[in-house]
Parts: C-alpha cells; sequence; structure tokens
C-alpha cells in the first residue's frame, strides 16, 4: 500500500511505541517515525512537523485528561488526521473519540491486519472504527461535545498552561518552566477561566 511518509506516535509506554513502530514499518516501509511520550512532548513534535500525514494517539499519556490531547490536536492542526489507539474497547468510548473529531479508533489489543487496514482508511480520508463500535447505537454527549469546543478555543500556550495547571502546579512554577513572567501566567490563567 502506498502511504504517506511521516506518522506520529504519542504514547507513553516504551514497549508499545515501539511494537507500534515496527507494525507501521511493515505496512510502509518508507515512513519517518516521530515519537513521543506525554501531551507537552507531542505538542512539541507536531509543531516541528506539520507535514505528518497521521498521529497515532493513546489518551492516557501524562498531561492529557479525557480527550485534551485529541481535542488540542484537532483545534490546531486540523489537516493532520488522528487514530485513536487505546487499551479501552468499550464502543461507547471509542464512538466518543470521533465525535471529538478522531478519524479513527484501534484498540491496542487488534491485530496487524486491522492497525493496517485502520491506517489505510484514514490517509485515503475516511473514518475507522472496529465492527463493535460501527453496532454500538450511540448519542452524542452535547455537554462533553461543549467542553471541547471551548477547550478547542484555548491558544496552545494556554493549553499547555491549563495542563500544568491541572497537573497541581503553582502559578510561579508554571511561569519558571515557560520562561515567562508570573504575570504573563495569571493573564493566562484569566483568559483560561472567560473561555472556560
Amino acid at each position: 500500500m502506498q502511504l504517506a511518509q511521516k506518522i506520529i506516535i504519542a504514547d507513553d509506554h516504551p514497549l508499545f511505541r515501539t511494537a507500534m513502530q515496527q507494525a507501521v514499518k511493515q505496512l510502509v516501509p518508507d515512513v519517518t517515525i516521530e515519537q513521543a511520550e506525554s501531551l507537552p512532548e507531542l505538542q512539541q513534535v507536531v509543531e516541528q512537523h506539520k507535514d505528518a500525514a497521521l498521529v497515532l494517539l493513546d489518551l492516557q499519556m501524562p498531561g492529557a485528561h479525557g480527550y485534551s490531547g485529541l481535542v488540542f490536536l484537532r483545534s490546531h492542526y486540523p489537516e493532520i488526521p488522528v487514530i485513536v489507539v487505546s487499551a479501552c474497547e468499550d464502543p461507547a468510548i471509542m464512538c466518543q473519540a470521533v465525535d471529538h473529531e478522531a478519524s479513527g479508533y484501534i484498540a491496542k489489543s487488534a491485530p496487524l491486519e486491522d492497525i493496517a487496514k485502520a491506517i489505510e482508511q484514514v490517509l485515503q480520508g475516511d473514518i475507522y472504527l472496529p465492527e463493535a463500535a460501527r453496532r454500538h447505537q450511540h448519542q452524542p454527549n452535547q455537554n462533553a461535545l461543549d467542553l471541547a469546543e471551548r477547550l478547542a478555543s484555548l491558544t496552545p500556550q494556554q493549553f499547555r498552561v491549563l495542563t500544568m495547571m491541572s497537573e497541581g502546579m503553582l502559578n510561579k512554577q508554571i511561569a519558571y518552566d515557560l520562561d515567562v513572567s508570573e504575570a504573563t501566567i495569571k493573564a493566562h490563567v484569566t483568559a483560561i477561566f472567560r473561555k472556560l
């Protein structure tokens, strides 16, 4: 199969990243693979590789809460399709990922042929869901979609600040880590609260 050249694998488990990398290379021999093990690292990698053809995203990475990583990617890099790769095999969660604009969902237990099918379909512009999710009767959660829309309105820097706040960091710690003044962080926090 003829697929694109660059794929980003975002997962905090090194063994799974290695396994997924080997699977992708079997499917696409000339692919370049970039990796990230946390949401902040993923933000940097995607910013450096805006030409990526696909992101394979684990929802449960450090710095991510629920669908926050997916929402960030879809709002700031809408041209890059995202396939959620997760240990969760609940059809409702799979459908919710698509509600949050994922282009596909792969269970970590999926066989190689399902992974190949998902990547191929998504790179052709289609949405891929496992059979169980396609059979599931799903009603989108409007409150969750409204929150996702508000999260999507945050700038990348506001999103970083919110992620750091959600990890319990103080304003001065965030300011130090981001190399800005504490007043700048307070301004970001005010803007975040207004938007959310």
